[in-house]
């Protein structure tokens, strides 16, 4: 499945309401470490079937970002029937965001 892009108005039917797991990854163009780590989110987006993958660009989406508190970015947070069941900062291999999602 292709990584989908989040915004404010479509938050609630790609996530909140979404039957699977979902994997967002909040980022910014002028990140280094978002665009170390945009490659293995691309790749997870690929492999896992079972999972939405989303990507929310923290300077277009001010709103989400603050309503996730993303402090320092890349953050990544796994979204299960609509709540927040982890989260983690910073740029992390594969297997441990892999560990994350349920």
């Amino acid at each position: 499945m292709s990584v989908i892009t989040i915004t404010k108005d479509n938050f609630q039917r790609e996530v909140l309401e979404s039957d699977k797991p979902v994997l967002l990854d909040f980022w910014a163009a002028w990140c280094g470490p978002c665009r170390m780590l945009s490659p293995v989110v691309d790749e997870i987006a690929e492999e896992r079937t079972d999972i939405k993958v989303g990507k929310v660009n923290v300077d277009e989406e001010q709103e989400l970002a603050a309503a996730f508190q993303v402090m320092s970015i890349p953050t990544l947070v796994v979204m299960n029937n609509g709540k927040a069941v982890a989260q983690s900062m910073g740029v992390r291999p594969k297997q441990q965001i892999l560990s994350m999602l349920p």
